[in-house]
């Protein structure tokens, strides 16, 4: 059995994509998937600070469930679509992350997925206690 857990939230994008929403490593470390505005199969549109609060959202929700929280963030990526956008994206980055201070990136792209979108946040957090949740999985706990 490996260490490794998945967890998919049941999107149908991961289905179709063959990805995991996040991926927890027998180290503690959690790396969440590429988050965007979408809500329920939805693109809630809105300005980059709106899409940047609904974006983390999305990567929080699946921190929670694999229990971590926030404050467990050690670093965000951002992938905007408009330079004009950095000042917005970056005080969304700003009122969630402040008291925090996780490593960032903010990288101008192309495009994403959805014309309407104009921000998607990755991000990666760290269990501190992975060496007793390694312990637990060894022993038989149930994988997600």
């Amino acid at each position: 059995m490996s260490a490794v857990r998945r967890l998919s939230t049941g999107s149908p994008a991961e289905e179709a994509f063959g990805y995991s929403r996040a991926v927890e490593l027998p180290n503690g470390l959690v790396l969440v998937s590429g988050c965007s505005s979408i809500i329920d199969g939805d693109v809630v549109e809105g300005d980059p600070y709106e899409q940047t609060v609904n974006a983390f959202g999305v990567a929080f929700a699946a921190l929670e469930r694999i229990g971590l929280g926030r404050e467990d963030v050690v670093r965000t990526h951002m992938h905007i679509t408009h330079a004009r956008d950095v000042e917005e994206v970056g005080r969304a980055h700003k009122a969630l992350f402040d008291g925090i201070r996780p490593a960032a990136s903010m990288i101008i792209v192309e495009g994403l997925v959805d014309p309407r979108l104009v921000v998607e946040v990755e991000v990666e957090a760290f269990r501190s206690d992975h060496t007793q949740r390694a312990d637990r999985t060894q022993q038989g706990e149930a994988q997600s």
